[in-house]
């Protein structure tokens, strides 16, 4: 899956090309681990010089605690928004660019990882070869569609799925969810350009400004290829026809939800009589060197019908222009400074960025979506320390104790529900840091010889190779999902796993000289977050091995959407932008997620402290002058600091199942009350909510 900053991202369930389905959670704790005690302890992750006193806490608490830092890191034209993620990511970044860059002066041997790695870094950054070369490392390809006869086209669809494109569907294996230790094989609907389907269907302001550039993008690119502008336009409306026609019947935001509703076995008979336009027999043999799969899951019956008939009666020239974009916009971020320009155009329009990114942070990410894992043992090498890794394993304990008592006191989960929950706690797997393996690197080929395109479609063709020769093979549950490098974090419900990448273990998340206080503000309620995911309305579907079986009663399912139904009209009444509002159901699963993080983490703070015989009421537990549990919520508040325009706002209102940082802590504060307490806010105050509206879930 793609990360996104403690979005805390939960991993995919389907994680390859063209395969857009959703995901769930994760975990943290502390032993007898300790940072300090009584007036020892001091702020480190909050600077109380960006607390601005004059809001009252009752009035707009994100406000109040993150006025000086929006203040003081203003947007720079590169940012459509700019928060606390961001910071520790350009501290990684700076530190990941000052390790590649010294593989250069070492002189790596041809074949090696770090020659590799450095290969890649450097044709990333040598844009004068690539606009010398322009359009041509691809051309030779697209002449291939081009020139494609009718009787041809079965084999040249073969070839674009064989190629790392995936025109009208995506395909291949993942865990399967009812036996979480084998692959199953998963057919889903074609990845849109425009990503959400309502950019397509919805006819208002933003959606036809968005669709105005998709146009825009399609033309322009295409023209970069070689095409005249008549013909550039013709592809682009082809494009916008056969993608507009998959929106239709593809899954809405909420729909992307249910995961059981896209689990649908199906017999290859099945398929083969549900979907005939493909020579499914031809299509696993040739594409992925596979032997034809008896049985394949199909998430999306419904768009995948509409892809089958869209490829019986589309003419030649519209299939052919469909594929002519599908190849080029995969290929274009490789290519020379004109594509990119036209890419960045298109961004302009969807998240409101002003500049590109510099090119080093470009190139650098290139090198890590090739070789991550091998940028990632340079990481912890020199920036992961086992003090740390110690830490957090004590930590994610505190925390599972904790979460067992909230389970404990439910008030919508029966005693035989709570006992499969314990179950499914006592078996969490953590993974913290760094993978026990390395990917294996060796077998890829990088030339310098050959265009930066040429070698990043190697990489690409290799990536999908590796995911392909998985089938047939025992599931590997020491795998990881992110790199080591990468600040974020994330629950598998396939393995019943939480994961802490080493990158997200910096201030303001965890900092071993912060006081207890900050740490379980910060990185517990991450750890508390993504623990909860596996015992919500998604994590239910999944066992305590990994297995989709849903293990709470009917009573319990009835009883938790009562509560979460309150909690989704919450975030429903939040107008983000005049005439915008936040979507509380899309967003459900995280909001339930965050203010379940910040009870079990709070619970687990209380333990440590009671552990170390600390009275956190006594004025000896001050920090700084304020109280443990003052500094617990602010440091969740500052997490959050952000500064975002508008367009993203829009944005991740429209694609994002995380709500905008204000109202993750707004919104889901104003139902604790142990925050109304520690700060004295009462009735009458915007952040007080009565006692009867208050959604309580853990």
């Amino acid at each position: 899956m793609t990360s996104h900053k403690y979005n805390i991202h939960s991993i995919p369930i389907i994680n390859m090309k063209a395969f857009p389905l959703t995901a769930i959670a994760m975990t943290l704790s502390l032993a007898s681990v300790s940072c300090g005690s009584g007036n020892s302890e001091h702020l480190a992750s909050l600077n109380v010089n960006y607390i601005d006193t004059t809001i009252p806490a009752g009035q707009d608490f994100y406000t109040r605690i993150n006025k000086g830092w929006m203040e003081a890191n203003p947007l720079t034209p590169e940012h459509a928004r700019y928060g606390q993620f961001d910071i520790i990511s350009d501290t990684c970044e700076a530190r990941v660019k000052s390790l590649v860059e010294g593989l250069g002066s070492t002189n790596p041997q041809p074949g090696t990882v770090a020659y590799k790695v450095w290969t890649v870094y450097s044709q990333a950054m040598d844009t004068a070869r690539r606009n010398a070369e322009g359009a041509t490392p691809i051309l030779a390809d697209l002449k291939k569609i081009e020139e494609t006869p009718h009787e041809g086209m079965n084999d040249l669809f073969l070839w674009m799925h064989g190629n790392y494109a995936s025109p009208f569907f995506g395909a291949g294996p993942m865990e399967d969810l009812a036996n979480s230790t084998v692959y199953a094989m998963y057919l889903d609907g074609a990845h849109l350009g425009l990503g959400d389907r309502d950019y397509y269907l919805l006819d208002d302001e933003r959606n036809t400004s968005v669709r105005e550039a998709y146009k825009t993008l399609i033309s322009t690119q295409m023209q970069n290829a070689g095409y005249a502008k008549a013909d550039a336009d013709r592809i682009m409306a082809n494009v916008l026809k056969i993608e507009t026609a998959l929106a239709k019947d593809s899954k809405t935001r909420e729909e992307s939800r249910d995961i059981p509703a896209m689990y649908n076995p199906y017999t290859i008979a099945q398929v083969k009589e549900a979907y005939p336009s493909v020579n499914w027999d031809r299509f696993f043999i040739e594409t992925m060197n596979i032997p034809t799969p008896d049985t394949i899951i199909v998430s999306s019956p419904k768009v995948m019908a509409t892809a089958s008939k869209l490829m019986a009666s589309l003419s030649d020239r519209e299939i052919k222009d469909y594929y002519l974009w599908d190849y080029v916009s995969q290929a274009s971020s490789k290519l020379s400074d004109d594509f990119i320009n036209a890419n960045f155009e298109f961004s302009k329009v969807m998240s409101g960025v002003q500049e590109l990114r510099p090119l080093w942070k470009r190139s650098l990410s290139a090198t890590e979506s090739a070789l991550g894992e091998a940028v990632g043992e340079l990481y912890v090498e020199k920036y992961f320390p086992q003090s740390s890794k110690d830490y957090m394993v004590g930590l994610v304990e505190n925390l599972r104790t904790a979460l067992g008592q909230h389970i404990d006191n439910l008030d919508w989960m029966s005693d035989s529900t709570k006992a499969r929950a314990h179950e499914k706690l006592a078996a969490f797997t953590v993974k913290i840091g760094y993978p026990d393996k390395w990917k294996d690197y060796s077998s890829m080929e990088i030339d310098p010889k050959l265009s930066y395109y040429e070698n990043m479609h190697n990489v690409a063709m290799w990536h999908q190779a590796d995911t392909y020769a998985k089938w047939g093979k025992p599931v590997d549950r020491t795998e990881w999902g992110m790199t080591p490098q990468t600040v974020n974090a994330y629950y598998n419900p396939l393995a019943n796993e939480i994961v802490f990448p080493a990158a997200i273990l910096q201030a303001p998340f965890f900092d071993p000289n912060a006081s207890d206080a900050e740490n379980y503000g910060g990185i517990g309620v991450v750890i508390g977050h993504e623990m909860t995911h596996g015992f919500d309305d998604q994590g239910c579907n999944f066992d305590a091995q990994g297995n989709m079986a849903n293990w709470w009663t009917a009573e319990d399912a009835a009883k938790f959407k009562e509560k979460t139904q309150g909690l989704a009209a919450q975030f429903d009444e939040v107008e983000v932008l005049p005439g915008l509002h936040a979507n509380g159901a899309y967003t459900l699963g995280e909001n339930i997620a965050d203010q379940g993080g910040l009870r079990v983490a709070m619970t687990a703070f209380l333990n440590a402290q009671d552990k170390k015989g600390v009275d956190i009421k006594s004025p000896e537990a001050l920090i700084d002058g304020f109280t443990p549990e003052q500094v617990f919520y602010m440091n969740y508040a500052n997490l959050w600091a952000n500064n975002i325009r508008p367009e993203e706002i829009r944005s991740l209102t429209t694609g994002d199942v995380h709500s905008l940082g204000i109202n993750r802590v707004n919104v889901t504060l104003r139902n604790i009350a142990p925050f109304f307490e520690a700060f004295g806010i009462t009735e009458g105050q915007p952040m007080y909510r009565p006692e009867a509206e208050r959604v309580i879930i853990w």
